[in-house]
């Protein structure tokens, strides 16, 4: 049985996206679908839309395998009610599936499951996330996160990425391909949050490290490590890492990758150079670094790009 935990004030597709996404992974595998929606209180939940799901209460919870607990505007509630703390932990303890979508990653922090493990969420919510949560080991980019019988996802419609993974462990990948095919989703979402980050979108970028990422655009061809960042900042590597992450939601080297990504893909499509020669002047150095990281950012190569640009 999957147990979605939902709340006053919850993001109503953080349940909902998963709920439709086991819904037809179960009429694929030729089994019923078995899905609760849960609550610290039995009765109709008001979503931040205004539409109410009805949840059950917390009691009836011997048979699920996985919980996955949503995210929202309300948040704060069931990550400060130590009845759904207690709730949340006791199902961890059973050695099930737990999972978070978005902002419900609070409630697995204040709950204390992911000290010392990895995990993630909602890009717009890093920087404070990162200050509140030090022993926790934050990676800002990724669509979800798995550690252990713990599992964390970024913003919103990652809850349904995260659910294709739990439904290939389950039923297979054929089930997951199909399933993915129904929603009209990609079965394994290319790129990271950050292709969807404002806060990421380094081209102008402001703040405390606005005048080294200034810097370290004009010098894309440079090594750009995190030593040589954090010397040009004037702090120690550690230091200047979290420092960073906290304000910027990344990290030293995805943030240069970014930069790099942007310059290339501006030089592809408005240019004719050759693709090797920006993959050098950009600090790719190798064409098929390049090109990975393309495929990563974009789903699609430099050379796809170049084409549809010109088509365009």
């Amino acid at each position: 049985m999957i147990g979605i935990l939902i709340f006053s004030d919850f993001q109503l597709l953080d349940a909902a996206g998963p709920i439709a996404a086991f819904e037809i992974a179960a009429r694929f595998a030729n089994s019923a679908p078995d899905i609760k929606t849960i609550a610290v209180k039995a009765g109709p939940v008001r979503s931040s839309s205004g539409v109410e799901m009805l949840a059950r209460g917390f009691k009836p919870s011997a048979a699920f395998t996985t919980l996955i607990i949503a995210g929202g505007n309300g948040v704060r509630t069931p990550a400060s009610c130590p009845t759904t703390l207690s709730f949340v932990r006791r199902m961890a303890g059973r050695g099930i599936r737990v999972a978070s979508v978005c902002s419900g990653a609070y409630v697995l922090a204040e709950a204390g499951l992911l000290d010392g493990r990895r995990a993630t969420t909602h890009w717009q919510r890093t920087p404070h996330f990162v200050k509140t949560y030090p022993k926790i080991k934050l990676e800002p980019d990724q669509i979800f996160v798995r550690d252990g019988n713990i599992w964390s996802s970024a913003g919103i419609t990652a809850g349904i990425d995260l659910a294709l993974a739990m439904i290939t462990e389950d039923y297979g990948d054929e089930v997951a391909q199909n399933t993915a095919r129904q929603l009209v989703l990609y079965h394994r979402r290319s790129g990271g949050q950050s292709q969807f980050s404002s806060l990421l979108e380094l081209k102008t970028p402001n703040g405390r490290f606005g005048p080294l990422l200034a810097w370290a655009r004009e010098h894309l061809d440079a090594p750009l490590t995190v030593e040589d960042l954090a010397d040009k900042a004037g702090m120690s590597s550690r230091h200047f890492t979290r420092a960073f992450i906290a304000e910027t939601g990344t990290t030293p080297s995805k943030a240069v990758e970014r930069l790099r990504i942007e310059v290339a893909r501006q030089r592809v499509q408005s240019s004719g150079e050759a693709i090797e020669r920006v993959a050098e002047i950009t600090g790719f150095r190798d064409p098929e670094r390049m090109r990975r990281a393309f495929i990563r950012a974009f789903g699609q190569p430099p050379q796809s790009l170049r084409r549809a640009s010109r088509a365009g």
